[in-house]
């Protein structure tokens, strides 16, 4: 079977790997352009371009999904499947060009979370199980018919980072048996219950402020939910302050929400039923310390808070 693979972040990479260890007929990877980074403006690849130049792989950047002059490159590879990881929107003209469709892997148990963040927002929500998804693509995003599906308990210490790599792996898996049940024409697919289907959007930096006026298993859930990126933060002393690392404590809140407190060295905020204790933080222009650091820098004497944006404007 000829396969065409799209992807880019390092998520894709075991996809990617194990079709090639598999010996697969990997006629093209198509990647995003490279893009210039830091100070000297270096080119820099994506994961998956890095993975393709190792094994010689014939390697694709469009510019334009929707060019003509890409749209004919593709078709004539003649890829028997196009298999997508973590790669942009494709349009109908490029994913009905295999006779078998196209296949995307997905990091939800679909229709749970569809959209660009499903592993941040599975912890977010406090889920106990994850999992992956390879599915037809059609128009409707994240909509297509199911293929198969595998499940995964999430940990009570995994985070966004952890729980991203045990995905990573188990989707691999996922992406082989996909392949050669479609090779064997053993496939059932699966309509999609649009009635269970729950969003995962793009996370952006306004959305990972911390509101301390939560609870606290909320306030947990959110910061190893976006740690250890794009990560949770407040605001001390109007200073951002990224918070990668937190434990439940059960201890009632004794303070106004945000309120710090040190006790036994270790580092308490309170919520707005219990406090939680920060482990892993990163002061704005500072590097990612443990709190034990944190706590040694502190001004003892002086009551601190952890705030968000409007505080400090409402209450200079």
């Amino acid at each position: 079977m000829r396969i065409l693979f799209m992807g880019t972040p390092g998520f894709a990479v075991p996809s990617l790997n194990i079709l090639v260890q598999n010996n697969y007929d990997i006629c093209g990877v198509v990647t995003v352009p490279d893009k210039k980074k830091g100070r000297g403006l270096n080119l820099s690849y994506s994961d998956v371009k890095k993975f393709s130049i190792k094994h010689s792989l014939n390697i694709l950047q469009p510019d334009n999904l929707r060019d003509p002059e890409f749209i004919k490159t593709l078709t004539d590879l003649k890829p028997d499947l196009i298999l997508v990881v973590a790669f942009k929107i494709l349009p109908e003209e490029v994913f009905t060009i295999p006779k078998y469709g196209s296949v995307n892997l997905h990091a939800s148990l679909l229709p749970k979370f569809r959209g660009a963040a499903p592993i941040n927002h599975a912890l977010i929500n406090g889920e106990t199980e994850s999992g992956v998804t390879t599915f037809f693509l059609k128009k409707k995003v994240d909509t297509g018919n199911i293929i198969l599906q595998k499940k995964i308990n999430i940990d009570k210490d995994d985070d966004a980072g952890t729980l991203h790599d045990k995905l990573s792996e188990l989707g691999a898996e996922s992406v082989l048996e996909t392949v050669r049940l479609i090779e064997a024409g053993n496939v059932i697919p699966q309509i999609q219950n649009d009635s269970d289907a729950s969003p995962a959007p793009k996370i952006f930096k306004e959305n990972c402020i911390i509101d301390w006026n939560q609870n606290a298993c909320k306030i947990h859930d959110f910061i190893r939910g976006l740690s250890p990126y794009p990560a949770a933060f407040t605001f001390l002393n109007n200073r951002s302050v990224k918070i990668f690392r937190s434990a439940l404590t059960g201890n009632s809140k004794k303070e106004t929400p945000g309120s710090i407190a040190v006790e036994e060295k270790k580092l308490l905020v309170s919520c707005l039923d219990n406090m939680i204790e920060i482990l892993e933080l990163q002061t704005e222009g500072k590097k990612r310390i443990p709190a034990s650091e944190f706590i040694n820098g502190l001004d003892k004497s002086v009551k601190l808070f952890f705030t968000n944006r409007d505080d400090i404007i409402n209450n200079p």
